[in-house]
């Protein structure tokens, strides 16, 4: 048994949807891309959900009284799917205004939606706070760890030379 071809559009438009929300998600550095790649997340994964209770030949899930001798004939759509992605799109439409607001201040405090450059200047303000040295990497290229580490192995050096 085929699927029509409109169900095919449907549910390749619905993963291919959700593919390109995710892959925004983890490929952007962008706080405000990032935020569109989840709406369009949101929108694949509803629309799928939608798809879930959807029959081709259905009709609403109402019972008419005429209907009520030859309700085995009849074919109908499943309204949970519909309750629970409409429910899903009032919480998206929250979390999108939250994370307007937060991507707002976040670009008043630091002046960048780069994530990278989000997260240093984070990291140096929450060092600065606790009145700790800012956190660096030994395998960056010139920081000082790297002098540090320079450092302890020539002294090992130096010990084992001397023993």
């Amino acid at each position: 048994m085929s699927m029509p071809a409109i169900e095919v559009v449907l549910y390749t438009g619905a993963i291919g949807l959700s593919v390109i929300g995710l892959a925004g998600l983890l490929l952007h550095n962008n706080v405000f891309r990032m935020l569109l790649a989840l709406v369009m997340l949101e929108a694949g994964v509803n629309l799928l959900l939608i798809l879930a209770g959807f029959r081709l030949a259905g009709v609403a899930p109402i019972i008419l009284p005429e209907q009520m001798h030859n309700l085995s004939a009849i074919t109908m759509n499943d309204p949970v799917p519909q309750a629970l992605v409409l429910t899903a799109i009032v919480i998206g439409v929250g979390v999108q205004a939250l994370g307007l607001a937060l991507i707002m201040r976040i670009k008043a405090q630091y002046g960048t939606l780069n994530m990278l450059k989000i997260r240093e200047q984070l990291e140096f303000d929450l060092a600065a706070q606790a009145e700790v040295t800012t956190p660096v990497s030994a395998h960056s290229p010139g920081s000082l760890a790297q002098g540090r580490v320079r450092q302890r192995v020539s002294e090992a050096i130096t010990q084992k030379d001397e023993q």
